[in-house]
């Protein structure tokens, strides 16, 4: 399994936001009152669909469930000037209840569509173990094997990358939620 850099970057950014918000400066879990926090806000929040996607997308954390899993493993491997439309999208994908109306009001905005398959994409990268056969099942062959392998080899520097930028992207995440009145997560 490959998963493109534009998604790379974007998960290693929405694990961050996620563990941001799921606990407060004393480590009690939060996520849950955090994220219907952000759900309130999200007139706010579309204004920064295009720019951070990963930041508004938490809005939509545990909203998808995903029938076509083969769909979203190809679509996460793709670059950010090749995705799926939405519609093409959308098929593989199951939009909880609650979260239609969210859903509705950001396919209203003109970037909805682009911003619902990406995330789309962070949900179900975030539910789906990377190193697991994506392909259908638990098992996977030797040459997956041996190809992870060797992907893991050369994407530890990658990694050390990820992680600096992740906490960067952490910091400055933190840095606008003490501006917004949260406490601050360290």
């Amino acid at each position: 399994m490959s998963i493109s850099p534009f998604f790379q970057e974007l998960r290693s950014a929405y694990q961050a936001e996620l563990d941001d918000l799921n606990s407060d400066s004393e480590g009690h879990y939060i996520l849950d009152k955090r994220l219907a926090e952000k759900r309130k806000e999200l007139d706010f929040l579309l204004q920064m669909m295009d720019l951070s996607p990963e930041m508004v997308a938490v809005v939509l954390h545990q909203a998808f469930e995903f029938h076509e899993p083969e769909l979203m493993a190809h679509f996460i491997t793709r670059d950010a000037d090749d995705l799926l439309s939405w519609d093409a999208l959308s098929e593989g994908v199951r939009i909880a209840p609650w979260a239609q109306p969210i859903v509705d009001k950001i396919l209203a905005e003109p970037v909805g569509a682009w911003f619902m398959t990406v995330a789309a994409a962070l949900e179900y990268m975030h539910g789906t173990p990377m190193r697991a056969g994506l392909h259908g099942g638990a098992q996977s062959n030797d040459a997956d094997a041996d190809e992870d392998l060797q992907n893991v080899e050369r994407g530890d520097q990658a990694e050390d990358d990820e992680e600096r930028e992740a906490r960067e992207r952490e910091e400055a995440g933190n840095a606008w939620m003490v501006e917004q009145g949260f406490d601050s997560k360290e």
